[in-house]
């Protein structure tokens, strides 16, 4: 009996690795369809991800990119000097963690930066406040 509580404890521990989350299959879920596998962006379409590492850097930046998936985003923005005026959709269907793994899927190898990891504490944070698609992309810092 005790050799059994022992398995059920060890498949207990393993499960949690199983669950971790995997920002590449996510990226690859939710977000490759319009933003091409390698972050390029379909030109005229959708806005490659390049500027993600540089806006990751600063507070500002990070909000804005949390609430982009979260909220989605509606209205101009400009992306390497060109505008992009299509909708993005919001994944609020997505855990925090899921949010963080995403983003930093982006910023270790589609948009390599200094940047330090999201978290799921600032992806809840800023779940918190309530934006529409039209304010996210009114609040893209310059």
């Amino acid at each position: 009996m005790k050799q059994v509580g022992v398995l059920l404890l060890a498949l207990g521990l393993m499960g949690g690795a199983w669950a971790q989350v995997s920002g590449p299959k996510l990226y690859a879920a939710h977000c490759q369809s319009c933003h091409q596998p390698q972050g390029q962006g379909l030109p005229g379409a959708f806005p490659p991800l390049k500027e993600v590492g540089r806006l990751a850097e600063k507070e500002p930046g990070r909000a804005y990119l949390i609430r982009t998936v979260l909220y989605g985003l509606q209205g101009p923005i400009q992306v390497e000097g060109k505008t992009y005026n299509r909708v993005m959709p919001p994944f609020r269907q997505l855990k925090d963690e899921e949010v963080a793994a995403i983003l930093n899927h982006i910023l270790k190898t589609l948009a390599p930066s200094q940047a330090k990891p999201f978290t799921p504490a600032e992806v809840k944070a800023q779940r918190a406040k309530a934006f529409s698609p039209q304010e996210v992309a009114r609040s893209r810092p310059r």
